[in-house]
C-alpha cells in the first residue's frame, strides 16, 4: 500500500469551509449580541482558514516525488507549515489578549441571550470536526494535519469559555459584564497553550528527533523474521513528513559470500517496506557475526 496525503487534503479542505461558515455566523452574532468573546471566537475561525490553507499547501508540497535538488523528497514541507501555523497562533492568541485586557477596562452592555445558542452549536461543530480530522492525522502520522485538528479543539474550548462567561454576565446582571471579556481572555491562553502543543512535535521532525520505540520495535521485528538474518545492531530512524527512512545494521554470517550477504540486505529491506506502508526507503549494513566476536 502507497502512503499519500490525500486524505489529509480532503480533510484540510473539509476544516476550510467549516470555519468560513462559522467565522461569518459567529462574528455577525457576537456583532449584534454586544459578545467580544464571541467575535474573538470569530477572529481565531479567520485565523483557522488561513492555518489550514498552510497546512494544505504543505501536504500538497510533501507530496511531491523526490528529484535531483531533493533526494528524499520534499517532506521537510509538512512539519515546516505546522510551524508557521503554531507562530501564527501565538500572534493571534497575544492579539486577542490584548483586546480582551482593553475591553474589560471598558464599560458596556452585557451580550445577548441569543449567542449562547450559537456557541453551543459551535462546540459541538468543532468537537466533531476535531475528532475526524485527528483520526484522519493520525492514521497518515501527519504533524500538520493533527496540528489542523487541535485548532478545531482549541475553537471548542475557546467556545464553551465564551458561553460560560456570557452566561456569567447575563445571569450576573450589572456588574458582570466583563465577565464576556474575562473569556476571551482565557481563550487566548487556551489558544498559546495549543500553539505550543503543535510547535513542539513539529520542532523535533525538523530536527529529526527519533520518533517513538513502536517504530523501531517494529522496524526490528520485521528484520529478524527474514532468514539469514542473525542480529541486529543500530537502528537508525528519522521521518520525512509522513514516511519514515530507516538505517539499519544487521548481523550475518561471517563466512558468507558477499553476494549471499548482499541477498539478504535486499531481503530486510523488501520485507521492511512490504510490511510497513508509512516507510519510504531503507538502508541496510551488513556486519559479519565474526567480527563482532573479536
Amino acid at each position: 500500500m502507497v502512503l499519500t496525503p490525500e486524505k489529509g487534503l480532503r480533510s484540510t479542505i473539509l476544516g476550510i469551509l467549516a470555519n468560513a461558515v462559522l467565522a461569518v455566523i459567529k462574528g455577525i452574532a457576537g456583532v449584534l449580541g454586544n459578545s467580544y468573546a464571541l467575535i474573538a471566537d470569530a477572529i481565531e475561525s479567520t485565523t483557522d482558514i488561513a492555518s489550514s490553507l498552510i497546512v494544505w499547501g504543505g501536504l500538497k508540497i510533501s507530496g511531491i516525488p523526490p528529484d535531483i535538488d531533493h533526494p528524499y523528497g520534499h517532506g521537510k514541507a509538512e512539519p515546516l507549515a505546522a510551524t508557521v501555523v503554531s507562530l501564527f497562533l501565538f500572534a493571534v492568541a497575544i492579539a486577542i489578549a490584548i483586546q480582551s485586557a482593553r475591553e474589560i477596562v471598558t464599560p458596556h452592555h452585557a451580550p445577548a441571550p441569543f449567542t449562547l445558542i450559537v456557541l453551543v452549536v459551535v462546540v459541538i461543530t468543532k468537537e466533531s470536526l476535531f475528532r475526524f480530522v485527528f483520526n484522519v492525522g493520525k492514521s497518515i502520522d501527519s504533524t500538520a494535519v493533527k496540528s489542523d485538528a487541535w485548532h478545531h479543539r482549541s475553537d471548542a474550548i475557546t467556545s464553551a469559555s465564551a458561553a460560560i462567561g456570557i452566561s456569567i454576565a447575563i445571569i450576573g446582571g450589572p456588574g458582570y459584564e466583563s465577565a464576556d471579556d474575562w473569556a476571551a481572555m482565557f481563550a487566548s491562553v487556551i489558544i498559546a497553550f495549543n500553539a505550543y502543543r503543535i510547535l513542539r512535535p513539529a520542532i523535533n521532525e525538523v530536527m529529526d528527533a527519533a520518533p517513538t520505540s513502536e517504530v523501531e520495535k517494529a522496524v526490528r521485528e520485521t528484520a529478524r523474521r527474514v532468514d539469514g538474518v542473525l542480529g541486529l545492531e543500530k537502528c537508525r530512524i528519522r521521518k520525512m513528513g509522513l514516511w519514515y527512512y530507516v538505517d539499519l545494521h544487521v548481523t550475518v554470517e561471517g563466512s558468507m559470500a558477499v553476494r549471499e550477504g548482499h541477498e539478504i540486505a535486499r531481503n530486510v529491506r523488501a520485507k521492511i517496506l512490504e510490511i510497513h506502508a508509512n516507510i519510504a526507503d531503507v538502508l541496510i549494513h551488513i556486519e559479519p557475526s565474526d567480527l563482532l566476536e573479536e
